[in-house]
């Protein structure tokens, strides 16, 4: 049995809030930079070029990417064998969360009731928590800083097997057509394809999260990740919706096995930031 010190966790978690604001991840900082190489709208490019000082002048000066420093998605895996110890783990991240908000300076977006009060937490608090209980002793953080111009874009529907693979399409590329400019394009699109109505909203979130450049390992669904991201490409939203092909950089799907009689799809729409960052304890 691994032990994990409550304040370790803390500790990673207030890290990881400071530093996914400012360091936009890799794979979508090289993708902004393939997509400004091949735009061929000069105002599009124009456009990306901006984005990508915009996260040099975030890195370099250790500044937030975007004044919306979002709300908190934590993503915990944790190993049946690990331990832990010195308090409450969600205690344990929820005080990371406010440590870094109020200690990175970050702008702080949550309200305690969504309709009636609506006061801000005033420390970013409660960020939302997903646990998943895998064999071992692994201890993996991942969160997400999530703004809400492009949460907000996101969408779900309960389509019918009867809908197919045109059904799917459709709904996928409406939700993008509905977004236009208000989700701060180019776009990071996970698509979430079974599972029932709660489940493939945690699937679509996954594949937004997943690598830019990997494939869902059936060849079918990497292809239709491949023609949807295509057909969002010639819709000519473009960044910011100023026009061009780079409507969106990635759309990674996610599936999951569904009852006979349905066939949920979400779409989680992300901003070209894209922001999430990892720790291992």
């Amino acid at each position: 049995m691994r032990e994990v010190k409550c304040e370790d966790i803390t500790a990673a978690v207030k890290k990881l809030c400071i530093e996914a604001t400012a360091y936009l991840p890799g794979d979508v900082y090289q993708s902004l930079c393939d997509h400004y190489q091949s735009e061929d709208y000069d105002l599009a490019k124009k456009t990306l070029k901006v984005l990508i000082d915009n996260a040099d002048l975030a890195k370099n000066n250790m500044m937030p990417i975007c004044q919306d420093t979002g709300m908190a998605f934590v993503y915990i895996t944790i190993g049946q064998d690990v331990h832990i110890v010195g308090g409450s783990l969600a205690d344990a991240i929820q005080e990371g969360v406010r440590q870094g908000y109020e200690e990175g300076y970050l702008r702080k977006s949550v309200v305690d009731d969504p309709l009636f009060d609506r006061i801000n937490t005033k420390d970013n608090t409660p960020a939302i928590i997903y646990y998943e209980i895998v064999a071992g002793d692994a201890f993996h953080i991942t969160l997400a800083p999530k703004g809400f111009g492009s949460e907000n874009m996101s969408q779900i529907k309960m389509l019918k097997p009867s809908d197919g693979l045109e059904g799917v399409k459709d709904f996928v590329l409406k939700v993008v057509n509905d977004a236009g400019p208000n989700a701060c394009p180019p776009m990071v699109i996970g698509v979430g394809i079974g599972g029932s109505f709660d489940k493939v909203t945690m699937l679509a979130k996954k594949a937004m999260m997943r690598e830019i450049g990997t494939h869902h390992p059936d060849q079918r669904y990497a292809s239709l990740e491949k023609e949807l991201l295509t057909m969002i490409n010639q819709t000519g939203i473009g960044p910011a919706g100023y026009g061009g092909k780079t409507t969106a950089l990635s759309l990674n799907i996610e599936t999951f096995p569904t009852h006979i009689a349905g066939m949920p799809v979400a779409v989680s729409i992300c901003c070209h930031v894209a922001r999430h960052k990892e720790a291992d304890l």
